[in-house]
């Protein structure tokens, strides 16, 4: 060490050696910088090989912070030296600075890491049975939200203000705020109830019979709940209107089901035993249809061109698209079996009688 203090006064003179050490500090501080982040890409590299949720998030959250960590008091040493070399009362800063910056990026690691693991959590590639997209969410929120105030109230404290005024001062200022913020209460506990509840979830396809409310839910926040409707417009949902409609859930329905009325003529009505025999065996033999539900197949009304039965039975799928086409399969049969017999589908006719006939005229 002294044979390189004496290489630096040789080079850059005693008046100018405290500048030859500003510039060692930096530099020294950069390249630390720089070797940690090559260190954390190792360490990244080597989390991916594992599906642990926690490890993957505890490096990527702590790459800024602890970067900008090591440039910070680098800086900040640098400009310590530089400031009592000059004699400046700035040096009086310094340490402040850097407990205010320990603080903040210690706090920012916090909400980083939380964040991550929020991700991690739903994502099937940690997770073998991810967790509710919405409760995590709620969760990752409030967490972050009492790193933040922690760390507000923790520098206050730092710069000399006190906590303890500062507290009593929101106890008192709180009703005030209350009654003026009523509307953000009454959402923000709306969606403290989403949370505890959950009548829905993230992704869920959701509608009210009450309001004008139908499409997939996209994001539960503390004030608003924001929808996607099918023709793709995001619809924003203020949390209170859920506690005073009905919601239904379709997302989460066990079955779907084909309710349909087929009307055959009246001239065919000695084979409508043997059609609905038929049509209740095909729906047996059906794969796609769930025999364990309710199902019925029966003649039930003399309508006006027709003699009616019903098809009421449960499909095992829920997806929108699948039940269609499951439906159209089911309809088409149906529609064979009455053929199959020398039956048509009726349609709406009329008969007209006319008393006495009509007499034809001879062509003149």
């Amino acid at each position: 060490m002294n044979t390189f203090e004496n290489w630096l006064v040789n080079l850059a003179g005693d008046e100018n050696l405290w500048i030859a050490n500003l510039f060692i500090i930096v530099l020294a501080a950069l390249t630390a910088g720089y070797m940690l982040n090559k260190i954390i890409d190792r360490l990244e590299l080597q989390a991916e090989k594992s599906k642990t949720v926690w490890d993957d998030a505890l490096i990527e959250a702590c790459r800024k912070p602890a970067i900008w960590l090591i440039w910070i008091l680098g800086v900040n040493f640098a400009a310590s030296v530089a400031a009592q070399k000059m004699g400046s009362p700035l040096q009086a800063l310094i340490d402040p600075i850097n407990r205010l910056a320990v603080i903040f990026l210690g706090a920012l690691f916090v909400t980083n890491f939380i964040k991550r693991a929020e991700r991690n959590l739903v994502h099937p590639d940690y997770m073998a049975k991810p967790m509710d997209a919405t409760t995590v969410i709620a969760v990752g929120k409030l967490l972050r939200a009492s790193v933040i105030i922690t760390a507000i109230l923790v520098a206050l404290q730092l710069f000399g203000y006190s906590i303890s005024g500062l507290l009593a001062f929101g106890g008192i200022g709180g009703i005030a705020v209350g009654f003026a913020a009523k509307d953000l209460l009454a959402n923000f506990f709306g969606g403290l109830m989403i949370y505890l509840d959950r009548p829905f979830s993230v992704g869920d396809w959701v509608r009210s019979p009450d309001k004008e409310i139908e499409g997939t839910v996209e994001d539960v926040g503390w004030r608003l709940t924001r929808i996607r409707t099918f023709d793709k417009r995001p619809l924003y949902i203020p949390n209170s209107v859920f506690a005073s409609i009905s919601v239904e859930n379709p997302s989460r329905m066990s079955n779907r089901r084909i309710y349909e009325t087929v009307g055959v003529r009246y001239r065919d009505i000695k084979v409508m035993d043997a059609i609905i025999d038929q049509v209740t065996n095909m729906l047996l033999e059906h794969p796609d249809i769930d025999t364990q539900q309710t199902m019925i197949v029966n003649f039930n009304k003399f309508s006006a061109s027709s003699l009616d039965f019903f098809v009421y039975t449960f499909t095992k799928t829920t997806d929108w698209i699948r039940f269609h086409k499951i439906k159209q399969d089911v309809l088409l049969k149906v529609a064979a079996i009455i053929e199959s017999n020398h039956a048509e589908i009726a349609f709406p006719t009329s008969t007209l009688h006319i008393e006495g006939g009509i007499e034809a005229q001879p062509e003149n």
